[in-house]
């Protein structure tokens, strides 16, 4: 209701939208339904299908305005820094929500919420991000931490670095992910050679690396799952070896 006691036009359909929500959950919503919702939470009175509508038709996907930068949000007609608020509250509530759940667990063996976790993080990102996360000798995730913005080569993730983070953090352990912004994991020779060099530089001060994850388009490659990792693992066994019989 208004100071004149008029309803505005859209505080039915806006009503509507929140009953079927709670009766139904987002089941059923099309996507611009739900930026629609979003933005009725910074929009007491404006009706704000349009706005939404146009959001989805630039962004593309419902993930893509989600990452949208309040700057590029607020290029659409009718959004603007205080309506933009439901978007951006989402995200981090959702962020938050899937980083305690995978918190102080083991991730080797609650591997799908990790994976969730850094999907959600990483895919709709349009930079390459490298990400790590620090475990503890139990294996249980003490912190996650982007190290890395950028694209991800041999240059640009200084193992130096990770290696100085994690005994920053005290970890016993660490698992890497970083995302394709193409949209496919397979890994790049960039990756593989930066990976091994991780691992070996983490092998000097006793830390051991379980998993990089790259993360694609609704898809994950696994180095772990393809033999990579211990594969790794024995070429730094053998070339201290062979360093020992040298000696």
């Amino acid at each position: 209701m208004g100071s004149t006691g008029k309803n505005h036009k859209g505080d039915g359909h806006r009503q509507r939208l929140r009953e079927r929500f709670l009766e139904s959950g987002i089941t059923g919503f099309h996507d611009y339904e739900v930026i629609e919702l979003l933005l009725t939470l910074g929009t007491p009175r404006r009706d704000c299908k349009d706005m939404a509508k146009e959001a989805m038709a630039r962004f593309g996907t419902l993930q893509s305005v989600l990452e949208a930068s309040p700057e590029e949000l607020c290029d659409i007609k009718g959004i603007g820094p205080k309506n933009l608020f439901g978007i951006k509250l989402i995200k981090a509530v959702s962020e938050r929500y899937l980083e305690k759940r995978v918190l102080k667990k083991d991730p080797v063996r609650n591997s799908r919420e990790l994976f969730d976790y850094l999907f959600h993080r990483l895919r709709d990102k349009n930079r390459e991000h490298f990400q790590v996360l620090y475990l503890d000798a139990k294996n249980r995730i003490i912190k996650t931490e982007t190290l890395f913005v950028g694209t991800l080569t041999a240059s640009s993730v200084y193992p130096r670095e990770v290696v100085s983070a994690s005994l920053l953090n005290r970890a016993a352990a660490l698992i890497f992910a970083h995302n394709h912004p193409s949209g496919d994991p397979q890994p790049s020779p960039e990756d593989i050679a930066v990976t091994r060099e991780l691992i070996f530089a983490c092998k000097v001060v006793g830390i051991t690396v379980h998993e990089h994850l790259v993360i694609g388009d609704n898809r994950y490659f696994s180095f772990a799952d393809h033999g990579h990792i211990a594969q790794m693992n024995r070429e730094y066994e053998a070339q201290r070896q062979k360093l020992k019989e040298k000696s």
